[in-house]
């Protein structure tokens, strides 16, 4: 039933070359493991053989994806001889796809991260005046502050101007869902931010602008694709390549560093605004590699096993 149901799919549904030629890929493998395992062609694989299937083909090392997209042309099979009168059932029905493995967050090491930093203090302390000067302290400004805080880009956008007249080592910011969460400043952090006001305050416009971080005609927040963009024009000057970089790449690298350091995850779920535990722990192999690294420092078998 493999040919027709290619003979179908290209009729009826213009399937392209390409795709006929996944499919009866997909199908035949299926079939040949179908006919080896139980001596049953594919289309009178039970539910449990589908299971087997996709076990083993997970034991084989294939990718979740691939599993997926294998399972989808099974269903596609079946359903076709469901509408034919063929079976009265589909086997793929109880069967669930393979979940794809959550990519790890690309962040920056310690040394890229003091690397944007410095270039980003020496191009904002740099003599000059006027619009160059001004986009260099605020590029400053908004490294120190996604570093340090670990904010989300449409937050960090959002702040007020109000925020620089608190002594507070701590400010509020209303995150995903409308959820409060208390976001450390440090001194560094406020201290660029100062600098970039002073020099935005300039402009009588800015006196009055109750943003942070204002857009050119001091109207609304400044777009977050233009902090973006300028923050990808200071790592192709200190070295880091463009598809490495963006303002949620530093928020990885916030949580991802304070993790290697020592930080609990529960502590770093809160500041980073994570409403489930699950989401932080897109970082646990940042602990399994802390706790392999101590385990290795200092159980007493990995010490003699060093000596010898």
């Amino acid at each position: 039933m493999i040919e027709p149901f290619l003979e179908m799919m290209s009729a009826e549904r213009g399937a392209a070359a390409n795709t006929l030629a996944s499919y009866r890929h997909d199908l035949e493998d299926a079939d040949g493991y179908m006919r080896t395992r139980t001596g049953r062609p594919l289309q009178q694989a039970a539910s449990a053989d589908v299971a087997s299937y996709l076990r083993a083909l997970s034991g084989e090392g294939l990718a979740a994806s691939s599993q997926a997209r294998r399972l989808s042309a099974l269903r596609q099979f079946f359903r076709f001889l469901y509408a034919e009168g063929v079976r009265g059932d589909d086997p793929t029905g109880p069967i669930a796809s393979p979940k794809k493995a959550r990519a790890l967050p690309k962040h920056l090491s310690t040394d890229a991260v003091s690397r944007l930093l410095e270039r980003a203090r020496a191009e904002a302390d740099a003599d000059g005046a006027g619009a160059n000067a001004v986009r260099a302290k605020r590029t400053r400004a908004v490294v120190e502050l996604l570093y340090a805080t670990g904010l989300r880009i449409s937050e960090l956008t959002g702040l007020p101007a109000a925020l620089l007249g608190r002594a507070e080592p701590f400010f509020t910011i209303r995150g995903k869902g409308g959820k409060e969460r208390l976001v450390p400043l440090s001194e560094a952090a406020r201290a660029a931010c100062l600098d970039y006001r002073q020099a935005l305050d300039a402009d009588p416009r800015a006196v009055d602008c109750p943003f942070l971080f204002p857009n050119e005609t001091f109207g609304a927040p400044v777009a977050r694709q233009v902090l973006a963009r300028d923050l990808k024009a200071l790592g192709a000057r200190c070295g880091i390549a463009a598809a490495q970089l963006s303002p949620h790449v530093l928020r990885h690298a916030f949580a991802t560093h304070l993790l290697q350091n020592g930080a609990d995850l529960r502590v770093v779920q809160q500041l980073l605004g994570h409403a489930d535990i699950s989401t932080t722990q897109i970082y646990t192999h940042v602990l399994d590699e802390r706790l392999h690294a101590l385990v290795s420092a200092h159980h007493p078998l990995a010490a003699a096993t060093r000596r010898h």
